[in-house]
């Protein structure tokens, strides 16, 4: 039985009528706008600082460019073998004093194509190496380019991939344990990463403090993660489907995911929610974390074989310095 408000008189009033309401508009869900080319500009600024600055650290700007054109050459690795798997939004970026990274997106991640990536870096640089210490080893002649020994060069080709290989997170040793042998959302994996932050921590205490921004960056990834899982639980609470990719996301799910960032996120407090719903001066920040929420498929296709064999190429790389009797005289002069 329905329950009526009493007037006055005693009577029951008319029950009011209830106009529709009216239908919420959703304006098309934000767009990126892409610029020609700014993706390549910003690594070209990034390489203008990164060599900016390495210039202070080398005593010679041949060795400088030497360094420079082995991290481009890894990072050329992971870039071409990400293009060649179909990855989005491309590009290589400098950080000075550090080294390099490629970006890019891809909704279905495969374990045998991120075997391939995360090879494709160290490995080219490492086989030149070994080249070259080979050739300078069969012709028994000494090679200058830019007045610089190559064997020298082969020591920093193959030494730096090497420690690249690493076994800790973010190395790319690290992420290849962590996406081919561990379970990625798994107890061991966090675990191992711990690991890998206290490892950093460690080498930075040992060889520069500059270092600790590894640590530091992985304990912020560590934090907005736990963020995102809290967002990812409102969001399947509200029967959002984020399964699916940003293309084919309906433009009220964003809106509706928007709502909730707003609600739940620090850095979008201050932003009107709507409706009516229009765009702000952090709408693209708030795509792209609606695009990070967005839930990413890992394919599981690495046999147990394929496991074996991804060890063996992983194991073999680690120890070339050895099979190859390398001399590292040299560079124990040069890190003094």
């Amino acid at each position: 039985m329905e329950n009526y408000p009493i007037s006055l008189s005693g009577t029951p009033e008319e029950k009011p009528e209830t106009g529709l309401q009216p239908d919420i508009i959703y304006p098309p869900k934000y767009e990126k706008k892409k610029k020609a080319g700014s993706a390549w500009l910003q690594s070209a600024v990034s390489l203008a600082a990164y060599l900016l600055l390495g210039y202070y650290i080398f005593n010679s700007y041949k060795m400088l460019l030497v360094i420079t054109a082995i991290v481009l050459l890894h990072e050329l690795g992971h870039f071409f073998a990400m293009k060649y798997y179909r990855y989005r939004d491309l590009g290589i970026f400098f950080i000075p004093l550090l080294g390099a990274y490629v970006s890019g997106s891809k909704r279905e991640v495969s374990q045998k194509q991120s075997a391939v990536i995360l090879l494709a870096g160290p490995l080219p640089g490492m086989l030149l190496g070994i080249g070259f210490l080979l050739l300078e080893k069969y012709t028994q002649q000494s090679y200058y380019p830019f007045n610089i020994a190559l064997s020298q060069i082969a020591v920093f080709l193959i030494l730096l991939n090497l420690i690249n290989l690493l076994p800790v997170y973010p190395l790319d040793g690290g992420q290849l344990l962590n996406r081919v042998f561990l379970d990625e959302e798994g107890l061991i994996s966090k675990i191992f990463i711990f690991i890998s932050i206290a490892l950093m921590c460690w080498a930075a205490w040992q060889i520069n403090y500059v270092l600790l921004i590894f640590p530091l960056m992985m304990i912020l990834r560590l934090r907005g993660d736990s963020q995102m899982n809290n967002l990812d639980k409102r969001i399947e609470e509200s029967g959002i489907n984020a399964d699916t990719s940003y293309e084919e996301l309906p433009d009220e799910d964003y809106w509706k995911m928007r709502t909730i960032l707003i609600e739940e996120h620090p850095d979008f407090k201050n932003i009107d929610q709507g409706p009516p719903y229009s765009y702000s001066d952090k709408e693209e920040k708030i795509m792209t974390t609606i695009q990070s929420l967005l839930h990413r498929h890992l394919i599981q296709d690495v046999s147990v074989p394929g496991k074996i064999f991804i060890m063996l190429i992983w194991v073999a790389a680690l120890a070339s310095p050895w099979l190859v009797e390398m001399d590292l005289s040299f560079f124990n002069r040069f890190s003094r």
